[in-house]
This record gives structure tokens, sequence and C-alpha cells, in this order.
């Protein structure tokens, strides 16, 4: 079958090498002139299964008046007369339930399992490396209500096997040793040792080269003006570079995912909230953390990649707009130097944004649309790139009239066909 996928990140070039291993003719657009220039460029470099969960959750509320009002609060709104936002946040707001917060995480749990050892698989079978480590990731509590916190959570790691300790300051210290001149900062942590860290840029180059050594083919440079849809079924689309058409399509473009299927009549609950990053320069690599460390209070990921600390977080809701606030900057800073203080040389941080594409439940979407050709693969929040490898590997088995692996109902858009 001849596919188009739409869309370069790591969604989208992870699903072309499960189409083109598959035996699908697949071709990638992307506007950008390489892959994973935009979304997947800087993120926090997690791939963490364990961490994998929905935004929406009970208290969500009132701690949100309570981030929003402090100094270095995790999320950020400026409001916009933009019905989108303001349907997509009611929507979230239903699922802010203990009920609907318990079955979102056991859907995007197995995904992010499941995304993980294919992930493994993948490295495996072709050697790709993108400063990869396997030594888990470490959620830091600075206050004991916090870690008293957890139980719900741990609840849904055992019931799906995920392994995980909870750890009082010695054993924070043990696994990452330079917090131990901070250990009076924090109370404790939940390890989750089966979690990985990598640099998601590095890695989606180099699976795009692997892909072309396989036949797929890449029009970078190409934005996509137009999708036809006769009927229902996609017939074509208009590039830079003219019309291209298939038998089936991905839908693969993040947050701009959702402007397409309105301009389709096909709306899908997807809206952007724009993330930050600071790459840091390792100055004192005893000083600098071994993996991934969460900062629980202000919800910044920190991670070790190669020679470089990534720290990401903040959750601004503000459209589409990729303007950079000083003030995010400052949040991040915040946060990896007060847990490692000297580990990184701040002053030649690069700071970065992209536009994370979430659903308001928290699951992405992966399967077909409304539209009888046309496949999502779109809606992964802050957890594309745990998600992308098991996500890719679903979508190409539905594609190509396999049964997945795990239950992939639980991911396909059809949940958003009828209310919650």
């Amino acid at each position: 079958m001849k596919v188009i996928v739409l869309g370069g990140g790591v969604i989208g070039v992870t699903t072309a090498y499960f189409l083109t291993e598959a035996g699908h003719e697949v071709t990638v657009y992307d506007r950008q002139p390489g892959p994973a220039l935009e979304t997947s460029f800087a993120n926090a470099g997690e791939v963490s299964p364990g961490y994998a969960s929905p935004w929406a959750g009970p208290g969500i509320p009132v701690k949100a008046v309570k981030w929003l009002l402090m100094k270095y609060g995790p999320l950020v709104v400026r409001p916009a007369f933009d019905p989108n936002m303001w349907t997509w946040l009611l929507k979230m707001l239903r699922n802010c339930t203990a009920e609907r917060y318990a079955l979102n995480k056991s859907r995007m749990v197995p995904l992010a399992e499941y995304s993980r050892d294919t992930l493994k698989a993948l490295r495996e079978a072709t050697g790709i490396t993108y400063d990869e480590r396997a030594k888990g990731t470490l959620q830091l509590f600075r206050k004991q209500k916090q870690l008293d916190g957890t139980g719900g959570d741990v609840e849904v790691l055992k019931k799906y096997g995920v392994p995980y300790e909870i750890l009082d300051r010695d054993g924070c210290v043990a696994a990452e040793p330079a917090l131990a001149a901070v250990r009076d900062k924090f109370v404790g942590g939940l390890r989750l040792p089966g979690d990985e860290t990598g640099d998601c840029k590095m890695f989606t180059d180099k699976l795009a080269e692997l892909c072309v050594a396989r036949g797929v083919t890449f029009e970078f440079g190409s934005t996509i003006r137009r999708i036809v849809r006769n009927r229902n079924r996609l017939t074509n689309v208009l590039t830079d570079n003219g019309w291209r058409t298939a038998d089936a399509f991905v839908m693969a473009m993040g947050s701009y995912s959702a402007q397409f299927m309105r301009s389709l009549g096909r709306p899908i609950p997807v809206y952007p909230v724009k993330g930050y990053s600071i790459t840091v320069p390792i100055s004192n690599a005893e000083a600098a953390p071994v993996s991934t460390v969460m900062d629980e209070t202000y919800k910044v990921a920190i991670t070790r990649l190669g020679d470089r600390i990534r720290v990401g977080g903040t959750a601004e809701i503000s459209g589409y707009d990729l303007r950079l606030h000083e003030s995010r900057r400052r949040t991040l800073e915040h946060s990896v130097g007060d847990l490692f203080p000297g580990g990184g040389d701040l002053k030649a941080a690069s700071f970065w944004c992209g536009l994370r594409p979430m659903t308001p439940d928290g699951p992405p979407l992966v399967g077909l649309s409304e539209v009888a050709n046309l496949y999502l693969n779109t809606g992964h929040g802050t957890l594309g790139w745990t998600m992308a490898c098991g996500s890719a590997k679903v979508l190409a088995d539905i594609m190509s009239n396999r049964v997945p692996e795990i239950n992939a109902r639980d991911l396909s858009p059809e949940r958003y066909l009828k209310p919650i």
C-alpha cells in the first residue's frame, strides 16, 4: 500500500519505519528542512513508562490555582479568544476525577511499557545509538505530603507489573549521588528503574537515515497547503512541491494535526501546551545527574544526555504561540541549580520551546479517523518520545490488518466520537 505520512518528528519517522518494515511504500512530508526540528527537537529526554500519567486528575483544578500563584510555578495560562482552547480545557476538567484518572492512566501505562520494549528491540536490531542510558527515573519529593500521595500511582504500577522503589533520602542519594550535597532539600522519592533516557532528536535523525536505506522517501521543506477529501476519503494533498496522492494517509503533525482535521470537518480534541527546555553543558560530571530526576514541586525533568543536562518543564496554555519567555527559563534554572549546583554551566545554556499535542484525557489518538483512509498518530502530550515506537508499531499493525500486540481500542479516536 502507498502511504503518505504527514509530519517528520519522532512520531512521523517511527511510523514510517514500522510501515516500511511491514512492506508499505512510504513518503514523509514535513515543512522543516530535516527531521525532528519542532516538538521533538529538545524535549526532556525521558523514556519514562512508569511516569506515564494523565495531567487531568483529582485535585488538579485546586493545584492549578496554586501553581499559577507560585514564583516558579509549572503552569502558565495566557487566556485568548479561542473557542478550541476553552472547549479543550472543559473536557480536561471533566477528566479530573479519580475514576477517570485511573482509567486514563491504565490506558497510558501499557502503551508506554510496550513502547519502551519496542524501542529496545529496534535498538538491538539496528544498533542505533542516541546518548541513551537505562538507569531509571527518580521522582523527587521536597515535601512529605507529596511522598505520602503516591499510593494511587503505585497501585497502577503494581497492577501492570512496573518495577518501582520508594526511597528515603539515603536511597535517593544512592541512585543520584550528586544529590548528597542538597539532601536537606528533599524527603524522599519514587524510583522507576525500568525507565530510560536518550536524545530524541539524535534518535530521529538516525532512524530517518535507516528509513531512507529501507526505501522511505522524505520530502523536507515541503509544507502541506491543502488536504482534499472526496466524500469520506482523502484523495490527495497539496504540498510546496505539488499534488501528492496515496492509498492511505497518516496524520502525525503534532498539535497542527488538529488544525488540519478541522479543515476536513472532522475535529479532534488535541490542543497545544507549550513546554520549555534548557540544554546545559556539563561543567562537573560528579555534580550532574546520572539519569533523570523529576522535581515534583516544579514539575521539571532534569536529564543527563551525554555531556549535557537537559532541563524540561512548564505547561503554558497559550495556543500556537512559540515566543520564548524568560520567566520560564528562570524556573528551569532554579530547579536544576537548586538540586545540582555546579553541575552545569547555566550561562552557556541554550533555551527552547515546543508545542506538546495534548488530549484532554491523556492517552494519544492512534488509529483510524472518521475519514476512511486517514489514520491518526498524535496527541501524545509530554510522552511523545516515550510512546513513539509503541504507537508507531500499533498503527503499522492496524494499517497492515494485523492484530496489535496491546489493546489498541484504548487508543482509538473512537473514544471521542461520543460524550464521555
